[in-house]
C-alpha cells in the first residue's frame, strides 16, 4: 500500500467520526436554544476544547509555524498577545456574559444580547449587529473552504474544486443537521487532534535533530538572531502583534462558546483547561518550526513552502498512516473554524434578521428547520466566493479579526461592566469600529506601522462611551437586570 493510500485512508477514518458526532448531535437537538447554544449544556473540556478549535483555525498548524521558520522567534510576540487575550476573555468575559445572557431575555446571540441588555426598542443595534456578522462571516467561511480546496490540492494532488466540495460537504452536514452539539463535539476532537499533533512532532523532530543542544547549534549556524524575541522588530510592530488580543473580546464564534456553558461555576474549570490547551499548543508550533530549521539545515534539503514545516515533519518522522493524522490534524483546524463561523452566522440570520425583523410567530421547529436552510445558504455562497481559488478571498481574514474585535469587544466589555451604557452610543461606538479598521487595514502606510485593532477598539471605545453619556437616561429594568446579574455572580462564586 502506497503512502498516499494510508494517509487517505486516515483522512476518510477522519471524515466519517465528523459525520458520526453530526448525526449524534441530530439525535439531540430538538429546539432554537438547542440548535443555536446547545442547550446550555456545555461542561467545562467541551467550552474550552471548542473555543480553542475554533480560534485557531489553519494558523496555529501552518501559519505560525511558517512564519517562526523563516523569522525567527520574533515571530511569537502574536501568541503572546493571544494568550493574554484568551485569558482575560476568560476572566472578564465569560462569567458575567453566561448570567447576563440568560437574565436579560435568555439571549442567545450576541446581537439579541445587546438589544436585550440595552433596550433597544428601534432595534438597529441588533439589525446592524446581524449584518456585521454576516457579511464577515460569509467571507471567513469562504476562506477555510479555500484552505480545505488547497490542503487536498498540497497533500495529495487532488483537484482543487474536488477537495473544495470535499470539506464543504462533510462541515456542511454535521453542521447543518446537529447544530451547535455537532459544532462543538466535533471541535473537541479536532482540538484533541491539533493539540498531540503539535506536541508529538516536536518530540519526536528532536531525536532526529540530535537533541536540545545540537537543534540549537543548527539554528545558531543558520542564523543566530532567529533565536531572538526582538530582533528586526519595532515598538509598534511588537505592539500590532501583542494587540492580537484585543480581538478576544469580540469575536461571536469564541464567545458564544460562554454563552453556552451549564453553569458560572464550570467556568474556572474551562479556563484551566483552555488555556493550557492553548499553551501547550502554541508552544508546540514553536518548536516544531525550531525542530525544522534545525533539521533542513542538517540534512541539506530545503523546503519550498515554509508553512508546510508542520507538514513535511510529520511525514518524514511518522508511519503514512500516523502522518495521515497530522494531515487530518490540519484539516480539523480549518474545519473547526468553518463550522463555529457557519453556526453564528445561522443564527445572525435567523434570530437576528429574519426573527427580529419578518417574523416572529413560527414555532421553535419551524426556526430550527430556518437555521438549517441558513447553514445551507450561507455556505452556498461561501463556495460561489471561494469557487475561482482568488487569494484575494483570504486578504478579507487579515482585517475581520480586527473588524470584529474592532466592533463588539468594547461594546460587550462595557455592556458587562457599566450600567450606562446606552444603545445609541453602542451602534455608533460599533460603526465607528468597523469604519476605522475598514480604512486603516486598506491604507497600506498606516496597516504597515499599527495593526488597525489598535485604532480601531479606542475609538470605540471613546463614542460608545461619550454618546452613551449624552443619551443616557435612568431605565429600572436595565439597573434592575444589571444588580440581579452581580448578585448571581456573588453566589454562583
Amino acid at each position: 500500500m502506497s503512502n498516499e493510500m494510508y494517509q487517505l485512508i486516515a483522512i476518510i477514518i477522519y471524515m466519517a467520526a465528523m459525520i458520526f458526532i453530526g448525526w449524534y448531535a441530530f439525535k439531540r437537538t430538538s429546539n432554537l436554544t438547542d440548535y443555536m447554544l446547545g442547550g446550555r449544556s456545555l461542561g467545562p473540556a467541551v467550552t474550552a476544547l471548542s473555543a480553542g478549535a475554533a480560534d485557531m483555525s489553519g494558523w496555529l498548524l501552518m501559519g505560525l509555524p511558517g512564519a517562526i521558520f523563516l523569522n525567527g522567534l520574533v515571530e511569537t510576540w502574536i501568541a503572546v498577545g493571544l494568550t493574554v487575550g484568551a485569558y482575560l476573555n476568560y476572566v472578564l468575559v465569560a462569567p458575567r456574559l453566561r448570567v447576563y445572557t440568560q437574565v436579560s431575555s435568555d439571549s442567545i446571540t450576541i446581537p439579541s444580547y445587546l438589544e436585550s441588555r440595552l433596550k433597544d426598542k428601534s432595534r438597529l443595534l441588533r439589525i446592524a449587529s446581524g449584518i456585521v456578522i454576516l457579511i464577515f462571516f460569509t467571507f471567513y467561511v469562504s476562506s477555510g473552504m479555500v484552505a480545505g480546496g488547497k490542503f487536498f490540492l498540497s497533500s495529495f494532488g487532488l483537484d482543487y474544486h474536488a477537495g473544495l466540495l470535499i470539506v464543504s460537504a462533510v462541515v456542511i452536514f454535521y453542521t447543518l443537521f446537529g447544530g451547535f452539539l455537532a459544532v462543538s463535539y466535533t471541535d473537541v476532537v479536532q482540538g484533541l487532534i491539533m493539540f498531540l499533533s503539535l506536541l508529538l512532532i516536536p518530540i519526536f523532530g528532536l531525536f532526529l535533530t540530535g537533541g536540545f543542544s545540537e537543534t540549537a547549534a543548527s539554528i545558531r549556524d543558520v542564523d543566530p538572531q532567529l533565536l531572538n524575541f526582538v530582533s528586526g522588530a519595532s515598538f509598534l510592530g511588537i505592539l500590532s502583534a501583542v494587540a492580537w488580543g484585543l480581538g478576544y473580546f469580540g469575536q461571536p464564534h469564541i464567545i458564544v462558546r460562554f454563552m453556552a456553558i451549564s453553569s458560572v461555576k464550570e467556568v474556572k474549570g474551562a479556563r484551566r483547561i483552555g488555556i493550557g490547551w492553548m499553551l501547550l499548543s502554541l508552544f508546540g508550533a514553536v518548536a516544531t518550526a525550531l525542530v525544522g530549521i534545525a533539521y533542513y539545515h542538517q540534512s541539506g534539503s530545503t523546503l519550498n513552502d515554509a508553512e508546510t514545516v508542520f507538514i513535511a515533519l510529520g511525514q518524514i518522522i511518522f508511519h503514512p498512516f500516523i502522518a495521515g493524522i497530522m494531515l487530518a490534524a490540519v484539516l480539523a483546524a480549518v474545519m473547526s473554524t468553518i463550522s463555529s463561523q457557519l453556526i453564528v452566522t445561522s443564527s445572525a440570520l435567523v434570530e437576528d434578521l429574519y426573527k427580529a425583523v419578518i417574523k416572529t410567530d413560527a414555532s421553535d421547529k419551524q426556526y430550527v428547520f430556518y437555521g438549517r436552510i441558513a447553514v445551507l445558504l450561507v455556505s452556498i455562497v461561501a463556495m460561489i466566493l471561494a469557487w475561482p481559488n482568488n487569494d484575494t478571498v483570504l486578504k478579507i481574514v487579515s482585517f475581520a479579526w480586527a473588524g470584529f474585535g474592532a466592533s463588539f469587544g468594547p461594546i460587550i466589555l462595557l455592556s458587562l461592566y457599566w450600567r450606562k451604557i446606552t444603545a445609541k452610543g453602542a451602534l455608533w461606538g460599533m460603526i465607528t469600529g468597523a469604519v476605522t479598521v475598514l480604512i486603516w487595514g486598506n491604507v497600506d502606510a498606516l496597516s504597515s506601522t499599527l495593526y488597525e485593532i489598535v485604532p480601531g477598539f479606542i475609538l470605540c471605545w471613546i463614542v460608545t462611551y461619550l454618546v452613551s453619556l449624552a443619551t443616557y437616561q435612568p431605565n429600572a429594568e436595565i439597573d434592575r437586570e444589571f444588580s440581579e446579574t452581580v448578585e448571581i455572580l456573588k453566589k454562583e462564586r
